[in-house]
């Protein structure tokens, strides 16, 4: 298994946006094959970084998901909605392993 981790700077302004832009993430990841843990939304301290985990059973069945949301229009949606609402500054994306008791 393998979780991505995104970390987003986003417009505090523009949170409600961000949000909405979360929400049509989830159910894609799923349809993908993956499993979404959730978007984490500024609450105390920084009021400008929000985060992501999704996971994949492997890096290749994530790369699968990448090319395929390439050319699925509810993806590219999401990602004009980001564009045009302009509430994502930046973000960086990591790749870790989790570990269970």
């Amino acid at each position: 298994m393998i979780t991505c981790t995104l970390r987003y700077v986003i417009d505090p302004y523009r949170l409600a946006e961000f949000e909405a832009y979360a929400k049509m993430w989830i159910p894609l990841v799923e349809r993908f094959g993956g499993q979404h843990h959730g978007y984490f939304l500024p609450s105390e301290g920084a009021n400008n970084i929000a985060l992501a985990l999704f996971s994949f059973p492997s890096l290749a069945a994530y790369e699968t998901y990448r090319q395929q949301s390439q050319h699925d229009a509810d993806c590219q949606a999401a990602f004009q909605y980001a564009n045009d609402t302009r509430c994502i500054v930046s973000y960086e994306r990591s790749f870790m392993r989790p570990v269970f008791g």
